[in-house]
């Protein structure tokens, strides 16, 4: 019996997977089939993946009131498209439409990217989770939120060098609270928002106190690690 319920999860499990397929492939046809679709998004894969913020922005001010959505869904497809950075998304809302108001859509897109990893990865499961960021890394993200929870989350979203957002995939596979997940991306995320809000003007100095406060942060947080796991084998 259970060999065979197994089999069935298995089979069951792979349903989310075809359907993403599926999804996909009218993607193509679309791309293909409507001109004016492709020439869309050919000149929005060519922008964001430029690296050139002056580009992106310029870009991003011709849809007018429409552009702070197109900034929202950029950062949602990123998540898929690792050559675009959430963190560059995040410049760009504050280049384009100031401090203030760049740091709510930067916060807006955050929120919304990572509610949808996390239904992704709570309602297609771990299936369709390690297809997309591979076993060993769900695998290491998983023991990472078992063994530190909340914390792992916030962490994980302060510093731009690790796995943003493969930890809302994990986060839904693992059925982590969602309120929890949620306040934790967004207290995680706050300080980095804030940072490039001050210093979104000067992008040198911001790139450089990024690079700081990551490698900082990163020490600190393998340090904690360590001390955390003498501890408990002492204990």
């Amino acid at each position: 019996m259970t060999k065979k319920n197994s089999k069935s999860d298995i089979q069951q499990s792979k349903a989310p997977l075809f359907v993403s397929l599926g999804i996909i492939i009218v993607l193509i046809l679309l791309y293909f089939l409507v001109p004016s679709y492709q020439q869309f998004l050919n000149e929005a894969w060519q922008v964001l993946t430029s690296n050139d913020e002056t580009r992106i922005e310029n870009w991003v001010s011709e849809f007018g009131w429409f552009g702070p959505v197109v900034l929202i869904l950029a950062m949602v497809f990123q998540m898929f498209l690792i050559v675009i950075p959430s963190l560059a998304l995040m410049v760009v809302a504050v280049l384009a439409y100031g401090p203030v108001w760049g740091s709510i859509i930067s916060a807006s897109g955050v929120f919304v990217a990572s509610t949808t990893g996390y239904v992704i990865g709570k309602y297609f499961g771990p299936v369709l989770v390690k297809k997309m960021i591979g076993s060993s890394s769900e695998e290491k993200l998983e023991n990472f939120i078992n063994d530190y929870g909340f914390w792992a989350v916030v962490i994980t979203r302060f510093n731009p060098f690790l796995s943003n957002d493969a930890i809302s995939f994990v986060g839904g596979v693992l059925k982590m609270g969602y309120w929890r997940f949620i306040g934790a991306t967004l207290l995680g995320i706050s300080p980095l928002i804030l940072f490039i809000a001050i210093l979104g003007n000067n992008t040198e100095s911001m790139k450089t106190g990024l690079i700081w406060g990551s490698v900082v942060s990163l020490i600190l947080f393998v340090l904690y690690v360590w001390w955390d796991k003498r501890r408990k084998k002492s204990s």
